[in-house]
């Protein structure tokens, strides 16, 4: 199965709350491996944008440290799944962690 795994970054590693993260990290997955890996900044942050760009950069799973509810439901909209909790690291170690069925989340770090 194919798929595009993006993580929200700032200073080259998982940032903290979704929407003020300065680039997005792309994994393109086949059969649980990583196959290209891509550094994307996205447009000026706007509520309900992020999940639209993700959705057309091919994103299909976003795994974010916190992430409000109403960007949830928007990612979902768009059918693009989505993990919170992930620990503060490197993107690759992050997508890694994932794909071996080892990526330990906590809570959601974003409480709106």
């Amino acid at each position: 199965m194919k798929q595009t795994i993006a993580i929200p970054m700032t200073e080259g590693v998982l940032s903290g709350h979704f929407g003020h993260c300065e680039q997005f990290y792309f994994a393109e997955v086949e059969e649980k491996k990583i196959v290209t890996e891509r550094i994307q900044t996205p447009p000026e942050h706007e509520p309900g944008l992020y999940p639209k760009w993700v959705k057309e950069q091919g994103g299909t799973l976003v795994i974010a440290g916190g992430m409000g509810h109403k960007a949830c439901d928007l990612f979902a909209q768009q059918g693009v799944e989505v993990i919170v909790g992930a620990p503060h690291d490197v993107p690759r170690h992050i997508a890694e962690a994932y794909l071996a069925g080892i990526l330990e989340t906590s809570s959601n770090s974003c409480d709106h």
